[in-house]
């Protein structure tokens, strides 16, 4: 059921809890996959939780009912020149999904693109919450400006819940200016473990990078803001890079949404993944997962701590990488999705499961 307005959400929850009956929340219904199979008997809709309450371009804020679709938001902020700073990805190429993305399906899962080396993943710019826990009870948290953001952190815990601990119906967020310039430097034919040192020098380079990926044959490295400061940074970075290979600066690079949607593993029939480990353990993670395919293609994200890679279909990557210390999950395919990372961080979860879903009605299984 697709619910309008807040009071509709706290009637639907209150009577499912007292039923017992176990609901699935989605939003615009594009990310459904991410998460294990979920128990229940009723769809709880927020697509029609729509709207910008309050945008204020000089507090640089921004709320938004959950089920508000992300362009309207992006097309609003634009307009003041203004932005997300954590760059949302957009899962529907790659999980040949539908509908439309929600503000409130990026803050459950907590969505972040490859901005989020520098800017910080969506929990680090949301500032407020409004949900309704699996009681029936509405929950308000943080602010709807930065100065009112005081208190128990309840905000930074409902991003990548998946809705385990409530229903979100407004979520606030704090914004930042568009750049005027981006300039992409661009490094060819480099190795894997040559792309992370070149990653690595960008980062720790004082030329302020927010974007270090390497894709195919190509690692880039993208800097962002007033033209000249970009340009000057650009040059800087290719002085630096130039020993380690060809090096050339594009501005406005399209490749950023290829590597923020994951593109080339749209349409294969294969399993992704996406693993989480030190950026300096990504060439051990792609010899490991090639070495028992070589078939298997691998995309570095954020200098290298992100890994996205497609396997064949079945492929137990959390087996082939025993032994190096990180994080997998089975975004698409046959593979098991999400497991606790550790037994103390499962009774966590569970405890806090407890106190906010007591009957466990709200996306039951979906965490694993």
């Amino acid at each position: 059921m697709s619910l309008k307005i807040e009071k509709d959400v706290i009637e639907f929850v209150r009577d499912a809890y007292e039923a017992g009956r176990k609901l699935r929340i989605v939003g615009g219904g594009t990310r459904q996959a991410l998460g294990n199979p979920c128990e229940s008997n009723a769809v709880l809709s927020t697509a029609d939780l729509s709207g910008i309450s309050l945008y204020e371009p000089s507090a640089l804020t921004v709320v938004a009912a959950a089920g508000t679709p992300l362009a309207d938001i992006e097309k609003t902020l634009a307009a003041e020149g203004q932005r997300l700073p954590f760059e949302p990805m957009d899962h529907r190429g790659l999980l040949a999904s539908t509908g439309t993305p929600t503000i409130g399906s990026v803050v459950a899962c907590n969505i972040s693109g490859p901005a989020r080396i520098q800017a910080g993943a969506c929990r680090d710019s949301l500032i407020g919450v409004r949900l309704v826990d699996g009681t029936g009870r509405v929950i308000k948290n943080g602010g709807r400006v930065m100065k009112n953001v005081t208190g128990y952190d309840l905000v930074k815990l409902m991003a990548g819940s998946f809705g385990t601990l409530g229903v979100l119906t407004e979520v606030a967020f704090k914004v930042l200016p568009a750049p005027v310039a981006s300039a992409t430097v661009s490094v060819a034919g480099l190795s894997d473990e040559q792309a992370v040192e070149a990653m690595s020098l960008g980062l720790t380079a004082p030329y302020d990078v927010n974007g270090a990926a390497h894709m195919g044959a190509v690692t880039i490295l993208r800097v962002e803001g007033f033209k000249a400061s970009v340009a000057y940074r650009a040059e800087q970075l290719k002085t630096l890079l130039a020993p380690l290979g060809k090096v050339s600066i594009i501005n406005d690079d399209p490749a950023w949404k290829s590597v923020r949607d994951v593109k080339p593993f749209h349409g294969l029939d294969t399993d992704v993944w996406r693993i989480s480990v030190a950026p300096s353990d990504g060439p051990k993670v792609a010899a490991a997962l090639r070495e028992m395919d070589d078939s298997v293609q691998v995309i570095y994200d954020w200098g290298g701590g992100l890994i996205w890679a497609s396997t064949p279909a079945g492929t137990n990557v959390r087996n082939a990488l025993s032994g190096i210390l990180g994080y997998a999950e089975c975004i698409r395919g046959k593979g098991q999705k999400r497991v606790p990372q550790n037994t103390a961080i499962a009774r966590i979860e569970q405890g806090l499961r407890a106190k906010f879903d007591p009957k466990n009605i709200l996306n039951a299984g979906i965490m694993g």
